[in-house]
């Protein structure tokens, strides 16, 4: 099992101005960040990356620049999600020309999917590429949840070595991490987003948290990490502790509106959210100022 799968996968922003041209100096500078911390993986195009209001010109060219500057040094996972299964195979392709090393694939839609539907979505990105696949499990954005038997089921296909589910509530972790473990072989990864809950999930037994915070302030995320991988729940009751007022904006005005003022605030780009999505406005940007405060004290 790819070892990209594991650990902390951080997610930057990818900035871009108003027309979606994207701004490669200033991805850059956020994924040599994520490389100076020493990151397990640095996740690309995934949802705090923007990546479903970007052209495939613009996707390739994000790819590029990121893969230009890791060159190999670190894992880079990149989202390919599109609605039509063709041009998710096409984005497959792309990716893996670029450089990336592994694919996160979330089954975008308008119209609801059915489980099947999904399956053969997968088995046709699947036989695009030869890169190992990561199952984005993203209720809250593509409007489907994958049951544990479907996951059990695409974990079934050769290069489908992952998922990124979303972290449950902490007195659910254990039950539901287990549960999906006992249908799935033991080398594939079961990893989890929602970051509030992801240092629970991987002191449940998850491999990995996929982390929105992590692509913007990658050092005390790895802490918060390390400290739930190596058992020790002192210490991530600490670190939660100083991480609970960027959790509750993340709840309240969502992790991307939230990140992008984090971005602009310490000076790591003014980009701005792509509209019809609206920056914070004052009040606002001054609660994240201190809840970023918070961690730095």
């Amino acid at each position: 099992m790819p070892e990209m799968f594991r650990g902390l996968s951080a997610f930057p922003l990818t900035p871009a101005a108003p027309d979606g041209r994207i701004d490669t100096d200033a991805l850059v500078r956020l994924v040599q960040r994520l490389a100076a911390a020493e990151v397990d993986s640095v996740g690309l195009l995934g949802s705090t990356g923007t990546y479903a209001y970007l052209t495939r010109a613009e996707r390739r060219r994000a790819i590029e620049a990121a893969s230009g500057y890791l060159g190999g040094r670190v894992p880079l996972i990149v989202g390919v999600g599109a609605l039509r299964t063709d041009d998710a195979q096409d984005l497959a392709r792309d990716a893996e020309a670029a450089g990336a090393d592994g694919l996160l694939l979330a089954p975008v839609s308008y119209t609801p999917l059915t489980e099947e539907e999904v399956f053969q979505h997968f088995v046709a990105v699947a036989e695009a590429t030869r890169l190992p696949l990561c199952i984005y499990n993203n209720p809250a954005t593509t409007h489907f949840t994958f049951s544990d038997a479907l996951v059990a089921r695409l974990a079934e296909l050769p290069i489908v070595a992952a998922v990124k589910n979303p972290a449950p509530p902490a007195a659910e972790a254990q039950g539901r991490h287990e549960g999906l473990r006992a249908r799935i072989p033991g080398t594939f990864a079961i990893g989890y987003s929602g970051d509030w809950n992801a240092a629970a999930a991987v002191l449940a037994g998850g491999d990995a948290w996929y982390s929105v915070v992590g692509g913007l302030l990658p050092e005390p995320t790895l802490k918060l990490l390390r400290a739930a991988q190596a058992g020790d729940e002192g210490e991530v009751a600490r670190w939660e502790a100083r991480f609970q007022p960027l959790w509750d904006l993340f709840k309240e005005l969502s992790s991307l509106r939230v990140v992008y003022a984090a971005a602009s605030l310490l000076n790591l780009t003014q980009a701005q959210p792509p509209r019809p999505i609206l920056p914070l406005g004052d009040s606002d940007r001054q609660r994240v100022a201190a809840a970023l405060q918070m961690l730095e004290g």
